[in-house]
């Protein structure tokens, strides 16, 4: 082999060797950052802790203590509306109404809240499509004080039907916006403080709004504090009986919006009722009484007692026909059926018969 060619031959080993060195330079350079940024957990934001949603909060959200908390955030995305940790007292936020829909996690703005007081408050805590109505109550009516604006209730009816004692549940899960004309939960050295009060604002539908209106005028009304679990629980009822049925093609958002609405809607179905012969035996019912065949008139004059379950009733007397005549045993005297022998049999040796025909 010639010397040129062996020139040749050192040089290219040479462009080779440093080819490679150079592409092994880059690539690890380029993976390094990579596998830090894998390996590394992620940078915590080091800015101001601002008030955050900790759940969901539709529009008409009444707040607690609950539904928010405070989170750090990054200090370049600060905006002035934000409730800040130290600045921002949050007590002062309890009982306010969300205005415009903030999910988990988004900070809470000055704007998205009204306070009790504020024009349009009670507006903001309806729902779509719901109205808001107010009942008067009183401790025994009221579950002694147990009732706190938020919190869901049945509503009872008490009344006299035609001499029948009665209690019926007329309306289910409805929504609690106010007591008296307060929207929050007073607080005393941190504890819930309960009080009696007067009235009570409900949410519900404007078919029920109706039935309340008359409700009132028919009997006394009664609240039932329902528990937190009843709503999870006639929900999967409703699901399983098919009377709220999701769109097979429904996102997860959309399923948990429509499960959310679900929950919340105040129900005047399924009623039920208690009479008084259900408490006491010796109460009575009121008999229905029948009309005459072909005689579609009702019946007139009062409806007569029947026996209640467990009671006895006296019998009537009954009613003699043909000649009587009338007997006296001892003090007491009974007329009695002559028949047709205008004769009377007996066998009670005390026993005087004052005349044949009466």
């Amino acid at each position: 082999m010639d010397r040129k060619k062996l020139v040749l031959l050192l040089a290219a080993l040479v462009i080779a060797a440093g080819t490679a060195f150079i592409a092994r330079s880059m690539f690890a350079g380029s993976s390094s950052p990579q596998a830090v940024a894998a390996v590394g957990a992620p940078a915590e934001p080091t800015g101001p802790r601002v008030l955050v949603a900790n759940r969901s909060l539709p529009v008409g959200t009444i707040i607690t203590q609950d539904a928010i908390g405070f989170q750090a955030w990054p200090t370049e995305l600060v905006q002035d509306a934000y409730f800040i940790d130290g600045e921002a007292d949050v007590t002062q936020l309890l009982g306010t109404v969300v205005r415009y829909p903030i999910t988990a996690g988004e900070p809470v703005t000055q704007g998205g809240l009204v306070a009790p007081g504020d024009r349009g408050f009670l507006a903001a805590a309806l729902g779509p499509g719901m109205r808001a109505v107010t009942v008067p109550v009183n401790a025994n009516t009221a579950v002694a004080g147990f009732v706190f604006p938020g919190d869901r209730i049945d509503l009872m009816m008490t009344h006299d039907a035609n001499g029948l004692k009665a209690t019926e549940t007329i309306l289910r899960n409805l929504r609690v916006l106010a007591t008296d004309q307060s929207t929050s939960q007073a607080t005393v050295e941190g504890q819930t403080a309960v009080r009696t009060f007067s009235t009570v604002t409900l949410e519900v539908t404007p078919k029920i709004a109706e039935k309340i209106a008359v409700a009132q005028t028919v009997g006394t009304l009664s609240l039932s504090l329902r528990s937190i679990a009843d709503n999870a629980s006639d929900l999967e009822r409703a699901l399983a009986s098919g009377d709220i049925k999701i769109p097979d093609d429904a996102t997860p958002e959309e399923e948990e919006r429509l499960l959310a609405r679900a929950r919340a809607m105040p129900s005047d179905t399924a009623s039920s009722y208690v009479t008084g012969a259900d408490v006491s035996r010796f109460a009575i019912r009121t008999a229905v009484q029948a009309a005459p065949q072909g005689n579609t008139a009702a019946p007139s004059g009062p409806a007569q007692p029947v026996r209640a379950e467990g009671a006895v009733m006296p019998a009537a007397p009954a009613v003699p026909s043909g000649p009587t005549v009338r007997v006296m045993r001892g003090q007491q005297s009974t007329s009695v059926s002559a028949g047709k022998s205008g004769g009377v049999q007996t066998n009670t040796a005390q026993t005087t018969i004052i005349g044949e025909r009466d």
